[in-house]
């Protein structure tokens, strides 16, 4: 199943319904279905969390995501409504590409990728999602890949310089 968008603000967190999967068990009786259901949750300033739920009821499966995603928050370091740089991210067989773009180019993203970015709150990024395309992959791939970044800041700090001079060597 696709992104579904289920964007509800609660408790000031924007939260998206990424995947929902229904397995079923075959027994003597009959058929047993189960649902499981991937989401993500963010405060549209750099805060995300990613949550899997599984239940016998589509809305159950939900509602124990989200509580998951919100007890898995993560900080991400951006660049006012964009990335640092470009950065790459692996989960599994899933690769994910990411890239800083400029204002007014909008989410340039696929599928799940598309949600996590918008629940973060970058406006402006271009990406590409190489290999396998499970949503579940793509999401921790994204996250991985988000988790990587560094600011200016922190390799001007490494080499004892200022952001200045890095940024005057690099011209």
């Amino acid at each position: 199943m696709g992104s579904f968008d289920q964007s509800t603000k609660s408790d000031g967190y924007i939260e998206k319904l990424v995947h929902v999967s229904r397995n079923t068990k075959v027994v003597k009786g009959g058929k047993i279905f189960t649902f499981g259901a991937v989401t993500v949750v963010g405060d549209g300033k750099g805060r995300v969390g990613i949550g899997r739920g599984k239940a016998r009821e589509v809305p159950v499966a939900i509602q124990k995501a989200l509580e998951d995603a919100r007890k898995n928050m993560r900080q991400v370091v951006l660049k006012g409504d964009t990335l640092h740089h470009a950065i790459v991210g692996k989960h599994g067989a899933t690769r994910v590409l990411m890239k800083p773009a400029s204002d007014g180019t909008g989410i340039i993203a696929g599928g799940a990728m598309r949600a996590v970015f918008e629940v973060l709150g970058v406006k402006n990024v271009l990406a590409k999602i190489g290999g396998s395309t499970n949503p579940i992959n793509v999401v921790r791939a994204t996250l991985n890949a988000l988790q990587s970044i560094s600011p200016p800041e922190y390799f001007a700090a490494k080499r004892g310089k200022t952001v200045e001079e890095l940024v005057e060597q690099k011209s």
